[in-house]
C-alpha cells in the first residue's frame, strides 16, 4: 500500500490520477507536499492531534472528530500489516482472529463519520478537497481510502513518486 514501486501499473495510474486531482484542487504539487511535510512533523501522528487540524504555509487540513489513541492504534496496526499490499482495494476485515476482527469493526464504526477537509489559506481560487478514512464499508468488506493512507501513513517520498508517475497506456486513463 505505501510502497509505490510494488504497485501494479493500473494501481500506480489510479493513485497518480487521484493525487494529481488533489494537488490541482489546492494549487499544485508543492502546496500538497508542504502540507504532508507539516503533517509528518506531528508526532506520533497528525491524526491524533487533539486540535483536529494541521497547518502548512499554504494549506490547512481539518477533521470533525478527535481520534483517540486506542482507535488510532488499531488503525495503524491494520495499515502496517497491509503496507506492502500491491493493490489499492485490500479488505481490512480479512483476518483469521475473530477477536481482532471485532476490534477492527469497532474502530471502523467509531472512525467512519470522520471527514477531512483540505483548504487553501487566504484564496478563493482553489476549491480544496474532502475525503474520509474508509472508501468502502460493507458487512464483510472495508477498504481504506488511498488518499487517507497516503496523507497520514505513507511517506512524503511515496507521494512524490505518485505525483511524478507518468501514464503510458491510454487504455488505463480511459477506464478511470
Amino acid at each position: 500500500m505505501c510502497n509505490f514501486s510494488k504497485q501494479n501499473e493500473d494501481t500506480k495510474a489510479f493513485i497518480h490520477l487521484l493525487m494529481k486531482k488533489c494537488a490541482d484542487s489546492v494549487g499544485g504539487t508543492n502546496f500538497l507536499l508542504g502540507l504532508i511535510e507539516a503533517m509528518k512533523e506531528k508526532k506520533p501522528n497528525a491524526l491524533i492531534v487533539n486540535t483536529c487540524k494541521v497547518d502548512s504555509k499554504e494549506l490547512k487540513i481539518s477533521w470533525n472528530k478527535i481520534v483517540f489513541k486506542d482507535k488510532f492504534d488499531v488503525l495503524e496496526d491494520v495499515i502496517r500489516s497491509h503496507k506492502s499490499s500491491e493493490g489499492k482495494d485490500f479488505n481490512i476485515l480479512q483476518n483469521d482472529s475473530l477477536k481482532k476482527k471485532k476490534k477492527i469493526l469497532n474502530m471502523v464504526k467509531t472512525l467512519a463519520p470522520i471527514e477531512f477537509t483540505v483548504i487553501v489559506k487566504g484564496t478563493e481560487n482553489h476549491s480544496g478537497f474532502n475525503f474520509k478514512i474508509f472508501e468502502t464499508i460493507e458487512d464483510d468488506c472495508v477498504t481504506i481510502n488511498p488518499v487517507f493512507a497516503a496523507m497520514f501513513f505513507c511517506s512524503a517520498e511515496y507521494m512524490k513518486k505518485a505525483l511524478r508517475y507518468e501514464i503510458y497506456d491510454l487504455a488505463v486513463t480511459e477506464n478511470l
